[in-house]
């Protein structure tokens, strides 16, 4: 399902500047990152090349999305040529096996290697290929699908700035990006990562609530959310002011007004504690699969 969305204007529909971009993997997120870079105007799908996981299936994965297919994991990267872009989106586990398949023609071609891959390092990246490969860890999250994703990047030894900003401006294509030091990838993938999951649960206990109250859910479900996207986007203007999230929620608690009840409701209920706990825990589990 496809939304509108905002225009992404960073590259204000620069081409990419003969730079070939490739995806052995195009499911839901590869997908998405296709269908962002092609409409933002970074790169025509004349420039894409797609594999997925057989021939047949490269070809229909290219003809849903209007790029050229590959049938095998080495002809993308032949086909991406040299000092092109391989976003490898797979399943974590197939991630070590589709390098290995490439190692060769990838330094042959100095390919920029981009791993999509939840709980992948540098390090296990960097084992599957030689030494001097430039690699790029990325984690986007669920919202790309609309153009509105949270990405960040990390990249290993032998990336150039210009190649860095070349996998940037692609992730940007689907939303904002952020630069982290690897050691943050476990908290990033919380904050970012697994908290559409927490926030929609948060919208649909909102609904419930108005349900309870007479709304029904559909309707209910709609207010909620637009109150969040709100929400949202006045934390986003309040930072460039130097507003915090605190002193916004202040501003909205009258003395003895229904808001600050609710407030002192949801604390009393443990809200932000519970909050605190389910980062955690995710933060927990990614450097438990990672280990």
């Amino acid at each position: 399902m496809r939304f509108l969305k905002q225009r992404n204007t960073r590259w204000s529909n620069t081409p990419s500047g003969g730079i070939m971009l490739g995806f052995i993997g195009a499911g839901a997120m590869g997908g998405a990152i296709v269908r962002g870079v092609i409409e933002s105007g970074l790169y025509p799908a004349s420039e894409i090349f797609v594999c997925g996981s057989s021939p047949e299936r490269s070809i229909q994965i290219a003809t849903q999305l209007g790029v050229t297919s590959a049938p095998t994991a080495t002809d993308l990267v032949d086909a991406v040529g040299d000092d092109g872009i391989v976003v490898i989106a797979v399943k974590p586990y197939a991630v070590g096996s589709v390098l290995d398949s490439v190692r060769e023609s990838a330094i042959a071609h100095n390919t920029v290697i981009v791993s999509v891959a939840a709980g992948t390092t540098l390090e296990t990246l960097a084992s599957h290929l030689t030494p001097d490969q430039p690699i790029i860890r990325t984690m986007p999250n669920v919202n790309a699908a609309i153009g509105q994703s949270m990405t960040a990047l990390c990249a290993g030894p032998a990336v150039s700035q210009a190649q860095f900003v070349a996998v940037e401006d692609v992730f940007h294509a689907v939303g904002e990006i952020t630069r982290i030091t690897e050691k943050d990838f476990s908290t990033f993938s919380a904050l970012a990562g697994c908290s559409p999951a927490f926030t929609f649960e948060y919208i649909d206990a909102m609904a419930r609530a108005g349900v309870r109250n007479g709304i029904p859910k559909a309707q209910a479900v709609k207010i909620a959310a637009q109150a969040v996207l709100g929400s949202a986007q006045m934390v986003l203007v309040g930072l460039e002011q130097g507003l915090t999230p605190a002193s916004l929620a202040d501003s909205v608690q009258s003395p003895g007004g229904t808001t600050v009840a609710g407030v002192v409701a949801l604390e009393e209920a443990g809200f932000s504690a519970a909050v605190v706990r389910g980062v955690q825990a995710s933060v927990d589990r990614d450097v438990q699969m990672q280990s």
